[in-house]
């Protein structure tokens, strides 16, 4: 089993930046690629980053492109979410997860890619 742990959420006005961390032990050996979701109030959890295994490989959501930007450390078994220029709308808990499997190269951008799941942190962006 892998557990995962989010922190770094909190309360930020409009235009500010969180640096979001998610610490995986367990059977961090199995981990391929991991992602960070989120969900806002009355609404789905929707995906927002994704990164391969080895770090090289990314994929943004259209909707923080330019503004969130994901990165991993392997040796730290870390995987951190930057954002920045935070907008009301980014108000969300955030989720980081990772899968087991797929490719070296391997970005999942949908639920069911991923076996693990954080508990969340809340991002509160106010106007």
């Amino acid at each position: 089993q892998v557990q995962l742990v989010e922190s770094g959420g909190g309360l930020v006005q409009s235009g500010g930046s969180l640096r979001l961390s998610c610490a995986a032990s367990g059977r961090t050996f199995s981990i391929h690629a991991m992602g960070w979701f989120r969900q806002a109030p009355g609404k789905e959890r929707e995906f927002v980053a994704a990164i391969s295994r080895s770090g090289s490989k990314t994929y943004i959501a259209d909707s923080v492109k330019g503004r969130f930007t994901i990165s991993r450390d392997n040796a730290k078994n870390t995987v951190s979410l930057q954002t920045n220029s935070l907008k009301p709308e980014d108000t969300a808990v955030y989720y980081c997860a990772a899968s087991n499997t797929g490719s070296y190269y391997y970005t999942p951008q949908t639920e069911p890619g991923y076996d693990y799941w954080g508990q969340g942190t809340q991002v509160t962006v106010s106007s």
